[in-house]
């Protein structure tokens, strides 16, 4: 299933609401790179949920974010325009939401 983007390329929207992109800037073999790490944490993470083992739990989140981060999806934003960041925002709520109600009547 393909999320809309918004015209920026910042954003696509779940659920209605905004979620960061990665950074484009990435190399492919840079973004390929994180998002192994990210799902390794992603599986090292329920596995420590399933096995109760809540250092081990705590280890994976923090390498998820740490993931996410370098992917430009967490933290300091990848834009150098000084625009607002609006990740996790309801795309009616923000400067998207005209676009976002267009992608909706379109999409039915």
């Amino acid at each position: 299933m393909r999320y809309p983007v918004t015209p920026d390329g910042r954003y696509f929207v779940v659920g209605r609401r905004l979620w960061r992109c990665s950074n484009p800037n990435l190399t492919a073999e840079r973004r390929a790179q994180l998002t192994r790490e990210l799902m390794d944490a992603r599986r090292d993470k329920r596995r420590a949920m399933r096995d109760g083992d809540t250092e081990g739990r705590e280890l994976a989140r923090q390498r998820i974010d740490q993931a996410k981060q370098a992917l430009g999806e967490r933290g300091a934003v990848w834009w150098t325009d000084g625009a607002q960041d609006w990740n996790r925002h309801m795309a009616r709520n923000t400067p998207y939401a005209k676009w976002f109600t267009e992608q909706a009547a379109y999409e039915g």
